[in-house]
């Protein structure tokens, strides 16, 4: 199963992109033989459009046809790591081509988005930048991997 960060804005060369870049480097390697991966990110300019509405369009084209669709928002669902690889499992196992999680920009996803997620996912109670968000995300995907595959990079 394919894996898809469609975010709202691009990052520059910095400390975000190279956490980034490491870390969905380290999920592809540890995902194949998971039947996970690759993980590419879609990066949306959000120059072209400033609400979250006017969004919608530009982020629509980025998320895969027929892709289990996870958005990212702080009213979502709390998972503990565990139980975030069990939902990557379970996707795949249901056989899922794809699955896309989508970040909005600074004002968050449109409402109407989130309603036609199949998941709404918290990274936390917080608020954080969505591009902090995306490095959050990065490493919790490649979490998931190293846990299904029984790795001891996470611990209980």
């Amino acid at each position: 199963m394919r894996l898809h960060i469609c975010a709202m804005g691009r990052l520059r060369k910095g400390p975000e992109r190279a956490l980034i870049d490491d870390y969905r480097t380290r999920f592809d390697r540890i995902g194949r033989a998971l039947s996970l991966g690759p993980c590419d990110e879609h990066e949306v300019d959000e120059r072209k459009a400033t609400t979250p509405a006017a969004q919608v369009p530009l982020l629509a084209r980025a998320i895969p046809d027929g892709a289990h669709l996870v958005a990212l928002d702080e009213r979502g669902v709390m998972l503990s790591s565990p139980d975030f690889a069990q939902l990557l499992a379970r996707t795949r196992d249901h056989g899922a081509r794809d699955m896309a999680f989508v970040i909005g920009g600074a004002d968050g996803l449109d409402p109407d988005l989130r309603a036609r997620a199949d998941t709404v996912l918290s990274l936390s109670p917080m608020v954080w930048p969505h591009m902090l968000a995306r490095v959050m995300l990065a490493e919790q995907i490649y979490r998931a991997a190293t846990i299904l595959s029984g790795s001891p990079y996470h611990r209980d």
